[in-house]
């Protein structure tokens, strides 16, 4: 077993870390939910008319039904993935929906998120895989309903 640099946080370091995955799950899906807010309800500055529009210029057509399906997929998927409710098809789909977002409008602009490019989106992709790989494990309601979908 490898030595801990600061031996005295063992303790802290043993009682914490069961909830690390359960984190990560509820923060991946939180973070997706006000995404989707601003597609569905214009809430945090969004307007689903101009995003339909932006989704137009760049190919994505029939834009206002995508605007739907892409918010629905970030807001409620999101609060879905948080839950750890049907927790690896909600993370698929936020997973192909991230992909999609990096090669239809990021990968043009390059790695980094500052310039638009495709750093943010690509991270998220790889935390919905995690949990298409892993399910909504501890402190998930597929765990509590003893159904790993």
């Amino acid at each position: 077993m490898p030595q801990l640099i600061i031996p005295a946080l063992g303790g802290v370091y043993g009682s914490l870390s069961k909830f690390t995955w359960p984190a990560v799950r509820i923060v991946t899906g939180l973070f997706l939910m006000p995404h989707g807010a601003q597609k569905l309800f214009g809430m945090f500055g969004g307007n689903p008319q101009a995003i339909a529009g932006f989704f137009s210029k760049i190919g994505i057509e029939p834009a206002a039904t995508m605007v739907t399906v892409v918010g629905s997929v970030e807001f409620f998927g999101g609060l879905l993935l948080a839950l750890g409710l049907l927790t690896r098809p909600v993370a698929a789909a936020c997973c192909v929906l991230l992909l999609v977002a990096v090669f239809q409008v990021h990968l043009a602009n390059g790695f980094f998120w500052s310039t638009g490019g495709y750093e943010y989106p690509l991270m998220w992709a790889i935390l919905a895989l995690v949990f298409v790989i892993r399910g909504g494990g501890d402190y998930s309601i597929d765990q509590k309903i003893g159904k790993e979908f």
